[in-house]
């Protein structure tokens, strides 16, 4: 089996993340920064963005987030919460995704024919990206989760970490040393997922 699949293997969500990890933060950064770099995107359009959170910034992110779900979230189901976003916390920190839809609108005038299928393309491209860097990360020992507590943090984002109103929050990496493995990964029949034909 390839490494690429074993890499793909040992990929998993794991929650139970230490400040600890391998590599230094300037070391993630190149990493991430590389990785970043050679994902695809539709005509090359590099709609891409990315914002490191470490340590503090980090840990300032899901306060922040625990502030802004407290007054939407049923006060019998806070308490689950809170105890989740102290877990994101316990990390080393905190890769933001963004997609830049100023070039996604440049596209969608300067090909008019394919407009309405660049916002979709710009979705692939970012999901492509969360998942290379995911597995460029599982590579090197460091353990992640992915979360989407976007609209609801968009605006403090912004403000806190001043990014411009043309990227488009999209996804939040959080990632940090394993400190407990992920649980087993259920797979579905193959013959439920798969045709080939001849």
């Amino acid at each position: 089996m390839s490494n690429f699949v074993n890499l793909l293997k040992q990929r998993r969500s794991i929650y139970d993340l230490g400040k600890n990890t391998p590599l230094t933060n300037d070391e993630i950064v190149d990493l991430v920064t590389e990785v970043v770099r050679e994902s695809p995107t539709a005509f090359n359009s590099q709609t891409q963005r990315v914002v490191f959170l470490f340590d503090d910034a980090h840990e300032k992110l899901w306060s922040m987030t625990e502030g802004l779900l407290e007054p939407l979230t049923p006060p019998e189901a806070f308490e689950n919460t809170k105890e989740k976003l102290k877990s994101f916390a316990k990390g080393k920190a905190t890769i933001l995704f963004f997609e830049d839809t100023d070039i996604v609108k440049g596209l969608q005038e300067q090909f008019a024919l394919y407009a309405e299928n660049f916002p979709i393309w710009s979705e692939q491209a970012s999901g492509l990206t969360q998942s290379n860097v995911w597995t460029a990360l599982t590579e090197k020992n460091i353990g992640a989760n992915l979360q989407h507590y976007n609209p609801i943090i968009d605006e403090s984002v912004a403000k806190e970490w001043d990014t411009p109103a043309n990227w488009k929050l999209r996804a939040q990496l959080v990632i940090g040393s394993i400190e407990s493995p992920a649980l087993e990964k259920e797979y579905m029949e193959n013959n439920d997922r798969f045709k080939v034909f001849k």
